[in-house]
């Protein structure tokens, strides 16, 4: 099983000014391959989101949302304040191993992006970790 940091998710009550932020400052760009048409936005979180990227890692900068997990049914919100993400090839493997250690998590499947299954867990200092498989053909 590989794991890769993929993205960090950070949170905004306003996504534009933040995108304008992080791309005057840090020289972000846009992330040519995520769009509103690569997400879910019917399944719980339809909140604005600016795809960023500094050429390896992406920035994903979300509305802030305090709902998800009341129509969601999950313990974790990953956009109440933000989470790091990693990307795996076996998901199930990754999930056996938190199981194994005791570690709760919430499977949101695949909820958010289109192609991507995602879990979300704390880490002991409460801060929230997403793993995701991606599909064959999803970025």
């Amino acid at each position: 099983m590989k794991l890769k940091l993929h993205h960090v998710n950070v949170v905004s009550r306003d996504v534009p000014g933040l995108a304008e932020f992080y791309s005057e400052v840090l020289d972000l760009k846009p992330e040519p391959r995520l769009s509103d048409a690569t997400r879910n936005m019917n399944q719980g979180y339809a909140g604005k989101v600016a795809f960023l990227t500094d050429g390896e890692t992406q920035f994903h900068l979300a509305e802030q949302d305090l709902g998800i997990g009341f129509r969601t049914q999950q313990a974790v919100n990953p956009v109440l304040r933000g989470h790091i993400a990693f990307r795996t090839d076996d998901i199930a493997a990754f999930k056996a191993r938190l199981e194994a250690r005791g570690i709760p998590y919430s499977d949101f499947g695949k909820w958010a992006m289109r192609g991507w299954h995602q879990i979300f867990f704390y880490d002991p200092e409460g801060n929230v970790v997403e793993v995701h498989q991606a599909d064959e053909n999803a970025i």
